[in-house]
């Protein structure tokens, strides 16, 4: 299995299963001397983690992570990081009744198309418990790029049909939705609530600003930014669509209305989501992402197993009813991970009049 490696100059690598002894990433292209500790990591790997929340799997892990190199007194070393993230609550064993089974939705088929064999054991690799490296590795580029001025904030705009109505960022981390509209918060967790008894689950949206970032980051053919941000995005499990700006609303509009219009003090207005032409204005960057319903659910699916009959699968165990809370903080990993390769990229092609 190739492309498990992200990033030009900031690269990350990960690897692990769900139901494996652990995951992990090897991050290269840290900068050295970047205040770094597992503290910087944790706090971000606590938000991702499951059990934290009503509408979360109740599967119990601590998701402690462990630096094993890269760091020296406190600080990068400029050598490769590598990340580990024990898994403590596995059982493989809930699996074994679908070891011959496609679970609707998943990643089962099209594994065992591709490589002739698959991890069935919560879909192994595929499985979102993946993203924890993603995260880890997310809270390094973070740290550097917070170090710059620049800083990144998710949260669940819509969730089982249900947008927030207002925007206070000061309540994103007090419901469990990470939703800045705290009455939208509670419909969401009533009717994910419900969903969830019915055996059923709920898709969603997640939004994501970025302030701080400086005007010419992205390249202006095959790397735009906007383009690096969303194959990003896409890269992470369960996410079907990404809008930047406007977004797909543009469709609708006129030039004379999309048009991000400037005065002498700067952009007149944000339709373009803080990126033209591939290359960052120096605006916020605002993107969303579609988020499908959670795959795994107990109601009766049609499906086939591997030798070709159909057959009837009702999915249990511990799953998440909606993945947009716990996708949150994968949001931001990918993001920063994509400023973080963009920044060093642009400090490396700096030209000679730019120095002087």
């Amino acid at each position: 299995m190739g492309a498990n490696t992200f990033g030009t100059i900031f690269r990350v690598t990960t690897f692990g299963e769900s139901h494996g002894p652990a995951l992990g990433a090897v991050l290269d292209g840290v900068p050295p001397r970047l205040p770094l500790t597992t503290e910087d990591i944790q706090k971000d790997l606590d938000r991702r983690k499951p059990g934290g929340s009503p509408v979360s799997t109740p599967r119990k892990e601590e998701d402690r992570v462990e630096i094993l190199s890269g760091v020296f007194e406190g600080f990068t070393t400029g050598t490769p990081l590598a990340l580990l993230i024990r898994n403590r609550d596995a059982r493989p064993e809930a699996y074994d009744e679908l070891k011959d089974l496609f679970r609707p939705s998943h990643a089962d088929r099209t594994y065992l198309e591709k490589y002739g064999i698959r991890d069935h054991r919560g879909g192994g690799r595929a499985s979102g418990r993946e993203t924890a490296a993603r995260v880890a590795a997310g809270a390094v580029a973070k740290k550097f790029l917070s170090l710059r001025g620049i800083s990144l904030r998710g949260y669940t705009l819509e969730a089982g049909g249900i947008r927030c109505a207002s925007f206070d960022e000061r309540v994103i981390d007090d419901n469990p939705l990470y939703a800045p509209d705290s009455r939208a918060a509670e419909k969401m967790l009533k009717t994910i609530g419900r969903l969830a008894e019915e055996g059923d689950s709920a898709g969603g949206i997640v939004e994501c600003r970025i302030t701080g970032c400086p005007a010419g980051l992205g390249e202006p053919v095959f790397d735009k930014l906007d383009a690096d941000l969303a194959k990003a995005m896409l890269s992470i499990g369960s996410v079907k669509g990404v809008e930047f700006g406007s977004g797909f609303a543009c469709a609708l509009m006129r030039g004379s209305g999309h048009n991000d219009k400037m005065n002498a003090s700067g952009y007149l207005s944000n339709n373009a989501g803080g990126i033209l032409g591939g290359i960052s204005t120096g605006q916020d960057i605002l993107f969303r992402i579609a988020v499908k319903p959670t795959p795994s659910i107990r109601l009766p699916q049609a499906t086939v197993d591997t030798s070709g009959s159909e057959r009837e699968i009702s999915i249990q165990g511990r799953h998440d009813a909606c993945i947009c809370p716990r996708i949150v903080p994968v949001v931001e990993a990918m993001a920063a991970l994509v400023l973080a390769d963009h920044l060093l990229r642009s400090a490396a092609s700096i030209s000679l009049d730019q120095t002087e």
